[in-house]
Parts: structure tokens; C-alpha cells; sequence
């Protein structure tokens, strides 16, 4: 007999392969009907799986989110059989879940385009209606790869001669058609429900080898209800209704050309923004910090002396003079980031623990290499800008300065609109440097303040671990923020690294009199600036808080008869500190509203013949159509404290 433990704790005796279908049906044949899958010792298997030995078993139903995953790898086996019923000949090679859905990938002479979509979609729909049982069967390795070279699938084959020898090899039936896999799988098709869509075609090659077949892929997304399907694409048309790229057209900020592949051009507004930010942060950082500039090219010795040489060499960008202009033959590389400079600052003088935390911030730009395929916009480029910082401490202090860097980090994101925020811990990757020993240390320290960063926050900021996500010098803090419409962008990090200044034999005096390596950490809160202001733009939606705008007004003239008041109006405004230009063209106000609506601008004062003969203004919000009629004077007053940055607020 095996015994069979449940969540509750109570255990059952039960034959040596029983299936967890059979284990359901004995509690109870409505827990059988609503199950789908099961945990077996915690890790997910069929539902029809036998139980050979004493386990820890708990039954998944449908609505449980670890279904979620078997319903998108059940609705790519949808996606398959479907096209190979509509396609007779066309191969098929692999189709993974991938968040928020899956895809598969097929071999056929003439690719899919979106207007296949349709028809392949009703046929899933169909297959889904018939509700075919799914089983799993073992086949013997040399049948397996006979069947399908047969059928002339000749990427199972070689899929097939992939798979260890050891290691069974499973097929997933439903009603008659079959394909190789690993499983696990729902109890039948009619499982997969009606919520999916399929999405987006794409070419991709075999095995991700330019050198092999270019296959056909079909995306899908595939959900428990139709109304998370439902609320999934609203979030995809808000994304795109909010896509940073479409606005910055629309608001005159940047733009991007092949001869600069991953660099921004700023155009002037966009630049003002950009500053915005940075002024900002220099504000929030003078009381404590020390801003730095340090060299942006820099010899390749100091670059294998930190370990970027070894560890992220592939990602630097490397220069040599040019032999005609000098006989110098050095390689020097333009640096991917600021930590190795910051410490040729600290060490020149001498250091004492007095000094020490001795807190340096620097604007510095970073050039870091990116495969073309995957520069968007500036959220991912390959010139930016790091908010980076470093604070050299005694390791008695490392706490201590970690949960101040939190609290600095945490009041930020609030101060820009971000409230919802996720601390992780990740912890030692399997390719670092450093003693397992000042791992540990580093890990418990950090692993407390994580403990304090959850409780000081009263349950506000959720935590967690990333086994195996730290940086190749030390463990790290990952900040994570949530938009406006639910998505998750890591932005700030706080790293403890207790090996970079070993390696650099960076020193301070301590107390005795002797040297010791002072602990360093490295900080960012917004990480690279130019993706957090993408970020910005599609979190406002380019409705950006006048604070943070870089054309804060425009004053429309009605007539021109109000051109000089509207003037004398945009100069009293400036002497305020706001940014305001004057539309004073011979053009409807219908046209002119429209127009400066559509770039974003926050707000808009209409002044006409009546305005300037009253010294009033008509106060006309973005996304508004109510206008207020104001005095100037108020006018004014309001928009000031409104575009006060709230680190300078009373």
C-alpha cells in the first residue's frame, strides 16, 4: 500500500498505482469532474498519473491560476491540430507556453498570414467543442521516430534523437491526432474552454539558427474566463493607445535613425522632460550624496582588473586610435557602467572611517551592446543614461545604508506616480566572484533588511527572492513598479559588493589605524533614464503632471485683438517658472485646441477681445471640454503651486 498525504494533512492508503483520477473519485466524483491536474510531491503532473510510492498529493481545478499554464499548452496542441486539419502536409516542430499565451511553430512551403487567423481559429473552436480525452502514452524511441518520419515530420525526428536515452518518450493522444511531448496535459480538450485568440504570425528559424528552415510561427493567448480574456486585450489596446514611440511623434520629443542604431535624438522638448527628471533627482540627492563625473573611455586594464572584461565583454564597445593619427596601441572601452570610476575617485586621498559613508551619484552615460532585433524605443537602447550612485561603508553600515537607499527609492516612485512596488532579493548567480564565504554574509545582511523593508511598510510593499539573479559581484535588491494599466517594469536596484573594491585595492583607515576594504554598494532608482521616461509617457499616456511637463501652456489667441494681453499673459507666466509659448496664428480655436490637445499639452488659456479688456483668462484642461473663467492673477497663482515639483512642497 502507498500512503497518500493531502494539504490538510490527512493521509489514506491506497494500491501502488492508483491514478489521481481514482484517489479523487474516492473522496469525492465532484472533486473528480472538477480537477484537471495534480501535484505530486509539488511538482505539477497529469491528473490520470499513477502514484507508485508514499507522496504528498493536491487535486488542481480549472480555476486554480497552475492550470492556467496547461490550458495554454493545450490550446497550442489546439492551434496544431487545427492546422494541420485545414493544411493538410504542413509539419510540426515545437509550441511553447510563453506569458500570456503560447505559440507553434510549423514547416510549410507557404507561410501563414494574418488572414489565415480566422479560419484557423474557428477550427480550434470546433476541436475544443468535440472534447477529446487527452492520454499519455510511452512509446519505444526507434517506433516514435519511425511514426513520424512516416508522416514525413522530420523536425520530430529530430526532436526525437535530442531527447536523452534514458528519459521516456511520451505521447500526448487526442481523438486521433498525437504529438511528442512532455506533458503534463488537461484530462481533455474541452478543458482548453473558448477563451483564446490567436494573435500574430511570425517567421523564425528552426532552433533559432540562421543556417536552418525558416519556420511559420502562429502567437496565441489563451485565458481561464472570457473576461480575463477580454480584460487582457483592453490592456494591449491601452498599451497601444499608450505606446511611448506614437507619442513621442505626437509630442515633438525624440526620435530615432539608422545611423545612430539605439541612440535618442532629443528634440527640445523631450530634452526638457529628460532634464526634468534629472533635475529632480539632483534635488532629492544634494543633502547626502556628492555628484561625480567620471571618464566615459577608459583602458582595458581597468576593465579585466573589475571583471566586466571576463563577464560582459560581449556587451562593451571597444575603440583603438587609428594607427595613422598616433603611434599609441592601446584598447580602451567605452564603459557599459559607472562603478569602476567611482572607485579611482575614492581612492585618490586618503580615506578614513571617519569618512565613511561616503555617498557618490553620478548622470553618467553608458553604452551597452544590443542585439538590433531587440532596441525599442527608449526602453531598450544602447546608448543611456544610469542615475547611477555608489556608497562606500564599513559593513557595519551596509544595513543601515541599504534601507535608506529603499526609503529614498520608494518616496521617488511615489513622487512620479507609482505606488504598487515589488522588492526582490537575488541572490548569488552560478558565475560570480568572490568567497562563498562573503556570499553568505552578504545574503544574510541583506536577506534582514529585506525583513525590514516588508515590516516597515506595514504589508504596502510585497517582497520576495530570485534564486540565482544576482550580479556576478554580490547579491542585489530588484525594484519592481506597476503602471497604470498593470504592467511590471524593473527599475531600481540596490547592490552589496564586497569584492569590486578588494579587487581595485580600494582602503579606507579604520579605527585601528589599519587598512580595511570598505564595503560597496551600488544604487540606481530609475536605472536607465531614458527608459524610465518611455515609462512615464505610457503610464500618463502623455497626459504628464504639469511638474514634469516640458510645454506646461500655451495661450491661444481667439482673435487678433488679443495678441499683445495674450503676450503680456505667457511673460508673466515665465517670470513664474513656467514653460509657456503663445499660439497667436490666424486659425480657429477649434483647429488650435484640437491641435495642442494632440501633443499633450496640460493646459491651455484662451484669451480673447473680452478676456483682455477684463484681464481674465479661459483655463481649458487636457481632456476637458469644460473651460474656467479665471482672473490672471488666479490663474496664474494656481497653475504655479500646481507645477511646483512635489520634492519642493510645503
Amino acid at each position: 500500500m502507498v500512503a497518500v498525504t493531502f494539504p490538510d494533512g490527512a493521509s489514506r492508503q491506497f494500491e501502488p498505482g492508483v491514478s489521481g483520477v481514482d484517489i479523487a473519485k474516492s473522496i469525492s466524483p465532484s472533486l473528480a469532474k472538477r480537477s484537471v491536474a495534480m501535484t505530486l510531491d509539488g511538482a505539477l503532473v497529469d491528473l490520470a498519473s499513477p502514484v507508485a510510492r508514499d507522496a504528498r498529493i493536491e487535486f488542481v481545478t480549472r480555476e486554480d491560476p497552475r492550470a492556467l499554464e496547461l490550458i495554454r499548452h493545450d490550446a497550442a496542441h489546439v492551434l496544431a491540430e487545427a492546422v494541420q486539419e485545414l493544411y493538410p502536409g504542413t509539419q510540426v516542430t515545437i509550441g511553447p507556453v510563453i506569458e500570456n499565451g503560447f505559440y507553434y511553430d510549423f514547416f510549410r512551403a507557404e507561410p501563414f498570414t494574418l488572414e489565415d487567423l480566422p479560419a484557423i481559429e474557428k477550427k480550434m473552436r470546433e476541436i475544443v467543442a468535440r472534447d477529446a480525452k487527452i492520454t499519455r502514452e510511452v512509446w519505444d524511441r526507434d517506433d516514435a521516430k519511425q511514426w513520424f518520419l512516416t508522416k514525413g515530420e522530420i523536425f520530430k525526428g529530430e526532436l526525437i534523437d535530442a531527447i536523452k536515452s534514458d528519459e521516456p518518450l511520451s505521447i500526448y493522444r487526442q481523438g486521433q491526432w498525437l504529438d511528442l511531448c512532455r506533458g503534463p496535459h488537461l484530462p481533455s480538450v474541452g478543458k482548453v474552454g473558448t477563451a483564446f485568440k490567436l494573435m500574430k504570425v511570425a517567421g523564425a528559424y528552426w532552433r533559432g539558427d540562421s543556417t536552418k528552415p525558416m519556420l511559420s510561427r502562429i502567437y496565441g493567448t489563451a485565458w481561464t474566463t472570457q473576461e480575463e480574456l477580454d480584460a487582457y486585450l483592453h490592456r494591449l489596446e491601452e498599451a497601444e493607445r499608450r505606446d511611448h514611440r506614437r507619442l513621442g511623434r505626437e509630442m515633438d520629443l525624440f526620435h530615432f535613425q539608422e545611423e545612430g542604431p539605439g541612440a535618442i535624438f532629443w528634440h527640445p522638448k523631450g530634452w526638457a522632460l529628460f532634464q526634468n527628471v534629472i533635475s529632480y533627482m539632483r534635488r532629492r540627492l544634494k543633502a547626502d550624496y556628492q555628484e561625480v563625473n567620471a571618464p566615459l573611455l577608459l583602458d582595458k586594464s581597468l576593465w579585466e582588473t573589475s571583471g566586466h572584461w571576463e563577464w560582459f565583454r560581449e556587451n562593451m564597445f571597444v575603440s583603438q586610435p587609428a594607427r595613422e593619427q598616433t603611434d599609441e596601441d592601446r584598447l580602451y572601452a567605452i564603459k557599459p557602467m559607472n562603478c569602476p570610476g567611482h572607485i579611482q575617485i575614492f581612492k585618490h586621498g586618503l580615506k578614513s572611517y571617519r569618512d565613511l559613508p561616503l555617498r557618490m551619484a553620478e548622470f553618467g552615460v553608458v553604452h551597452r551592446y544590443e542585439p538590433s532585433g531587440a532596441l525599442h524605443g527608449l526602453l531598450r537602447v544602447r546608448a543611456f543614461t544610469q542615475d547611477d550612485a555608489h556608497v562606500f561603508c564599513t559593513e557595519a553600515q551596509m544595513a543601515e545604508e541599504c534601507l535608506k537607499i529603499n526609503d529614498l527609492i520608494l518616496s521617488t516612485y511615489a513622487d512620479f506616480g507609482f505606488e504598487e512596488v515589488v522588492v526582490k532579493l537575488s541572490t548569488r548567480p552560478e558565475k560570480r566572484v568572490g568567497s562563498d564565504e562573503a556570499w553568505d554574509e552578504a545574503e544574510a545582511i541583506m536577506t534582514r533588511v529585506l525583513s525590514d523593508i516588508e515590516a516597515g511598510s506595514g504589508g504596502r510593499i510585497k517582497t520576495g527572492i530570485n534564486p540565482g539573479e544576482g550580479a556576478f559581484y554580490g547579491p542585489k535588491f530588484e525594484y519592481t513598479l506597476r503602471d497604470a494599466i498593470g504592467r511590471e517594469w524593473q527599475c531600481g536596484t540596490t547592490q552589496v559588493d564586497f569584492n569590486l573594491p578588494s579587487r581595485f585595492g580600494a582602503y579606507y583607515i579604520g579605527p585601528d589605524s589599519e587598512k580595511k576594504t570598505p564595503v560597496m554598494i551600488h544604487r540606481a532608482i530609475f536605472g536607465s533614464l531614458e527608459r524610465f521616461t518611455g515609462i512615464l509617457i505610457e503610464h500618463f499616456a502623455g497626459h504628464l503632471p504639469l511638474w514634469l511637463s516640458p510645454l506646461q501652456i500655451v495661450v491661444c489667441t481667439i482673435t487678433q485683438d488679443a495678441d499683445d494681453y495674450a503676450y503680456e499673459v505667457a511673460a508673466a507666466a515665465r517670470k513664474l517658472g513656467l514653460a509657456v509659448e503663445v499660439d497667436a496664428r490666424n486659425e480657429k480655436i477649434t483647429y488650435k485646441v484640437r491641435e495642442h490637445s494632440l501633443a499633450k499639452v496640460p493646459v491651455l488659456l484662451v484669451a480673447g477681445k473680452k478676456e483682455a479688456a477684463e484681464r481674465t483668462i479661459s483655463m481649458r484642461r487636457l481632456g476637458s471640454q469644460a473651460q474656467t473663467q479665471l482672473s490672471l492673477e488666479e490663474a496664474l497663482k494656481r497653475l504655479a503651486e500646481e507645477a511646483t515639483p512635489p520634492d519642493m512642497r510645503g
